[in-house]
């Protein structure tokens, strides 16, 4: 009785094998690549017995799936029946004579539409969200990655044959169908005090677990923030594209209030009685309460401010004239 099983398990072994494996006799035209850099795609030109290979980048994050648009020539409407497509996967080899026969798993096979255009869309994962149209039709089982590169076949049939077919060039563009994410890369820079400082980053208010890595986010306006203890706020806006990443730099800085002067060329400034130096930067200062005074020739100003860790000021000296009339 165990070995009948066996034999049965054999023989729906090989059922599915025939089922799903086929030995096919191609002529590789060309080979191209679905490629997240050409986001057209790329084209090329079939005669009635070609064949090409397509196969797929390394990075698939962004791409959802492959859509093959397939147009006919005009001439091409009289001689419905005449022509067949097929797309194959997992090849057993890849072609390297011509003509080559292959073993390879049938994806869809058929006869060519009698129509001068037509568009499938093939999915790469489970999970892709694409939906199909009138105008184009969705693969209902995905295709995964590890399946390419796939095989593009035309083969003449019996019924309806011409010698017209023979001279008709058939265009295939194959282009790759993004997601709508694009990933972020961030690098953080720390100053020199204190150079082991946390921090924690969040994109649009959502905490990121890693910054370390790239971040998938989708395509559209966002807000990236970093918050520490140790170090200032740091807020920046920031545009992701569809399929590509965005790499951004960012320096933090340490919590010393700075105090930027504007004032007249020939105005002396003091904090606490001390002279400040006249430079473009801004000045470091402890925080406290302080007492700042401009002088501008007879003309003094004192204000005390209290300066607080993390901020950044701005004191201003502004000489106002009103005039008024009766």
């Amino acid at each position: 009785m165990g070995n009948i099983k066996i034999c049965v398990f054999f023989v729906l072994f090989l059922l599915n094998s025939v089922l799903y494996a086929e030995r096919v006799r191609v002529l590789v035209k060309d080979r191209i690549e679905v490629n997240s850099d050409i986001p057209a795609g790329v084209s090329i030109s079939l005669a009635y017995n070609d064949s090409v290979l397509i196969f797929l980048q390394q990075d698939v994050r962004f791409i959802r799936g492959v859509e093959l648009e397939f147009t006919a020539p005009q001439t091409w409407l009289p001689h419905q029946g005449s022509l067949a497509f097929g797309l194959y996967s997992n090849l057993d080899s890849e072609p390297v004579t011509n003509p080559a026969e292959i073993e390879c798993t049938p994806v869809l096979v058929g006869p060519i539409p009698n129509k001068i255009q037509t568009v499938y869309q093939i999915p790469l994962h489970t999970q892709h969200g694409l939906r199909g149209t009138p105008y184009m039709t969705l693969l209902k089982a995905p295709v995964p990655p590890e399946s390419f590169p796939l095989l593009f076949r035309l083969t003449p049939t019996a019924k309806g044959w011409s010698r017209e077919i023979e001279s008709m060039r058939f265009q295939l563009n194959v282009k790759p169908v993004f997601s709508d994410e694009g990933a972020l890369s961030i690098s953080v820079h720390r100053p020199e005090f204190p150079p082991n400082g946390s921090y924690t980053v969040l994109i649009d208010d959502q905490v990121v677990e890693n910054s370390d890595v790239e971040t998938l986010v989708k395509e559209g306006e966002h807000t990236l923030t970093l918050l520490s203890p140790d170090y200032r706020t740091e807020n920046r806006r920031f545009v992701i594209e569809r399929g590509k990443t965005l790499s951004l730099s960012v320096t933090l800085q340490d919590l010393t209030p700075l105090v930027i002067f504007e004032a007249p060329a020939l105005a002396r400034i003091f904090i606490d009685n001390t002279p400040v130096m006249r430079t473009n930067a801004p000045l470091a200062v402890d925080p406290g309460i302080h007492d700042v005074r401009i002088q501008l020739s007879d003309y003094t100003i004192i204000k005390t401010v209290t300066i607080e860790k993390g901020k950044t000021y701005r004191v201003a000296f502004i000489v106002d004239m009103q005039v008024s009339g009766e």
